[in-house]
């Protein structure tokens, strides 16, 4: 099962960006806007990660960070701090609270992901599973192959990356400028035409001969990782 971050965040905006991030990532989100249904969701929940910010309704991160690690339940759970002060003695304020790391507003995405992949590796190897699976087709992210019903399947670098975010969120339907945002980038110009071109590639290298096609053209809307019934 994927891993579950819950983002402890006030500021909707913000709570939007960083579950659009995770999730893009291969990551379950849920999300809290104070402290104290921060506490009742991490209890009832159980996530693998605490995104948590500093400045929050009701109860400060900072309370919200050694309550969760007073519990037996949460004593492990890892806790990335998210906040707007920078200075030292707030950094060293948060992690000895029992804070594992410390991001500062304004904040990198991509950054951010690696560090909430680093604090999993750390506290549970086993939660980020590098491998994912649908049907009778599985990528191993480690390893960078890709087999489907015991065959393997040669994959370009973009038609990895295509099918490493279908199989992220099987049976969801992705237009071309999302696909186009998460996995060519949000920075880079491609023509929405070209993801037709490495769809039609990755359908020719997952699909061989007998095999249903997996990857379900859904029109004037875009594609999906979707066994036709």
């Amino acid at each position: 099962m994927k891993p579950l971050v819950l983002v402890v965040e006030d500021e909707s905006a913000l709570v939007t960006l960083l579950t659009y991030n995770l999730e893009a990532e291969g990551f379950r989100v849920a999300s809290a806007r104070d402290g104290e249904d921060a506490l009742l969701m991490a209890k009832e929940q159980k996530p693998d990660l605490v995104l948590l910010d500093w400045m929050l309704p009701l109860m400060s991160g900072i309370e919200v960070c050694r309550q969760l690690r007073r519990s037996p339940d949460s004593r492990a759970t890892p806790i990335l701090m998210l906040t707007a002060r920078g200075e030292e003695g707030d950094k060293l304020r948060g992690l000895d609270s029992g804070a594992d790391d410390y991001v500062t507003k304004p904040f990198s995405p991509a950054e951010l992901i690696a560090r909430v992949r680093a604090l999993l590796r750390r506290a549970r190897p086993e939660t980020t599973a590098e491998t994912l699976a649908y049907d009778d087709l599985s990528l191993d992210l480690a390893a960078h192959r890709a087999r489907r019903n015991g065959r393997e399947v040669h994959l370009a670098p973009t038609e990895f990356r295509l099918l490493r975010h279908f199989l992220a969120h099987p049976g969801r339907v992705f237009s071309r400028e999302q696909l186009l945002d998460s996995v060519w980038g949000r920075d880079v110009y491609v023509e929405p035409r070209t993801v037709d071109v490495h769809i039609r590639r990755l359908r020719k290298a997952v699909n061989g001969r007998g095999d249903a096609d997996l990857i379900r053209t859904v029109r004037s809307a875009g594609y999906a990782l979707d066994r036709e019934k």
